[in-house]
């Protein structure tokens, strides 16, 4: 095994290691503010709203990432869209995070104690500050892991993107591979990278959690004792 025929290749590596990380943090950027305005329009807007949300949701994850990318960069150059692969990719990235992401933070959402939206609105909140005070805060304290796995996910999910010619890391592979002909050894480098990755995004995450919910997470678990003692 000569490693060395991989690795004098790092350039090439880092190049695609920027851009994983550029797709994920933008399609998870824009797929969380996709799914918290899907969340707020199932709750503050009527029942049509919701079935619109609910089939959204059904559509995109019920069906292969795959075939969603496939549809966007192949299908919509039919009705006159036309998008290179990295456009077409973070459109697909964000479109399947955004349906993951929703229903994590209706689990969230439906874990608030009744009595808490109760007493936001008997303040005289509006519908508007009850959600975004009452539920939407403490809903997104107790999703967060959840919340951070799916990110992850989403992160090595990007590999697929290279089927439409985007130069990520799995794409970057194939190219050293087809250089060198060493396969064995340019994928054991590549899960290297992809392991670190996950690893280093899971511990920014858990961190990041810490800091942003550090309070709301206490008022998530008085408000889990109070459920269970009423």
């Amino acid at each position: 095994m000569l490693f060395q025929d991989v690795i004098s290749r790092w350039p090439m590596i880092l190049n695609g290691v920027g851009l994983t990380i550029v797709l994920s943090f933008v399609a998870i950027g824009l797929g969380l503010v996709l799914a918290t305005l899907m969340s707020a329009l199932r709750s503050l807007a009527g029942s049509w709203a919701g079935y619109v949300v609910d089939a959204y949701v059904e559509l995109m994850r019920n069906t292969p990432f795959l075939v969603q990318l496939f549809m966007i960069f192949f299908g919509l150059p039919q009705l006159g869209i036309r998008m290179n692969g990295i456009e077409a990719s973070l459109l697909a990235m964000t479109l399947n995070l955004a349906a993951y992401a929703t229903e994590i933070i209706r689990a969230g959402v439906d874990s608030i104690h009744k009595s808490q939206i109760e007493a936001g609105l008997a303040l005289a909140l509006s519908r508007r500050q009850v959600f975004q005070y009452v539920i939407l805060q403490p809903a997104f304290a107790r999703v967060w892991p959840a919340l951070s796995s799916q990110f992850v996910l989403m992160m090595l999910a990007s590999s697929i993107c290279s089927f439409v010619s985007v130069q990520e890391l799995s794409g970057t592979a194939a190219i050293i591979e087809a250089d060198t002909f060493r396969s064995f050894e340019t994928y054991i480098v590549v899960t290297g990278v992809y392991l670190v990755l996950a690893l280093s995004l899971k511990l920014a995450l858990n961190w990041l959690g810490r800091k942003i919910f550090p309070q709301v997470s206490g008022l998530a678990r008085l408000s889990d004792a109070h459920g269970e003692a009423a």
